[in-house]
């Protein structure tokens, strides 16, 4: 072959590659699909990056466990510190052990236990309702990407005794707002959650809050209450499902505006007037909805 020959003939064999490399540089790179929210969530400063996330370990179900006190809101308050997060605990003035009960606060998206208990000014709200209760915000998940802390309401329970702090006998309350769900919904078989109020958080759920409002074994003792902003939709499908559902289309200003009805229903369904973060920012809604529960008032 003569040297003009094999120079035509290596120019045709990089061709190709020449074109590939011109493409790379003026083609963009693949997007990946976007992650899909369940939900909106706390915008606050409080909120944890997802970047800086890290994996929780398993929760350790043996050890003593360390806590910080203060006083907040004229109530003693306790920081818990986990392996599956900070724990806050609250044990209002006038607290009677011997009648009381439990509230377990679980916060939604894009906040921590930290963010929750301080943005949103739960010890406040908690006193404003005036029930006799130990009150505890454990960490929950702040993103779809992040699971379940405490899967098990047992494990937050043994946590509670690993810290020195005796719960009260009396009944539990579990309130939860937006992503909560994926908390909650783990909890509603445990004997003594006897009331469950869900704050614009039916994402999601619901063959398990159908079981404990309606086909669970337990479930003519147990109450619903379910709050729409966002979730009116959902929530309100939700709730045409049951006979015995009791539809209100304002959050009242106190309980004086609930009728008989509302009060006693088994399952309340109210449509807020109140934005997804209003709900729990504005001191408007969790104390009222607390004074519907088997919660003794101080």
């Amino acid at each position: 072959m003569t040297r003009s020959l094999r120079i035509v003939a290596l120019v045709a064999a990089l061709a190709p590659l020449a074109l590939a490399a011109a493409r790379a540089e003026t083609e963009p790179a693949p997007v990946p699909p976007p992650v899909l929210s369940e939900e909106r969530g706390d915008e606050s400063k409080d909120a944890v990056p997802a970047k800086k996330r890290a994996v929780r370990k398993p929760v350790k179900k043996t050890g003593r466990l360390d806590k910080a006190e203060d006083k907040v809101a004229g109530g003693l308050h306790w920081r818990v510190e986990t392996e599956a997060g900070a724990i806050h605990v609250w044990v209002p003035p006038g607290y009677d052990r011997a009648t009381a009960g439990t509230v377990v606060y679980v916060h939604g998206y894009h906040t921590n236990s930290d963010g929750a208990w301080k943005s949103h000014d739960l010890a406040r709200q908690f006193k404003a309702s005036g029930q006799n209760a130990l009150f505890i915000v454990p960490d929950a998940p702040s993103g779809n990407d992040e699971s379940v802390k405490w899967p098990a309401l047992t494990d937050l329970r043994k946590a509670m005794s690993r810290a020195n702090i005796r719960m009260p006998d009396g009944p539990i309350v579990v309130v939860g707002h937006s992503g909560a769900f994926r908390t909650v919904m783990q909890w509603v078989d445990h004997r003594l959650v006897t009331q469950v109020i869900l704050l614009d958080a039916l994402y999601g759920g619901n063959q398990a809050f159908d079981e404990f409002i309606g086909t669970g074994k337990r479930a003519k003792h147990h109450k619903l209450i379910v709050v729409g902003s966002d979730t009116a939709a959902s929530s309100s499908a939700f709730a045409r499902k049951y006979p015995f559902a009791v539809v209100r289309d304002r959050m009242p200003a106190s309980t004086a505006e609930l009728k008989k009805r509302e009060k006693s229903a088994k399952l309340l369904y109210i449509k807020s007037q109140y934005g997804h973060m209003q709900i729990i920012t504005s001191g408007k809604v969790i104390p009222v909805l607390l004074r519907l529960t088997p919660l003794k008032h101080r």
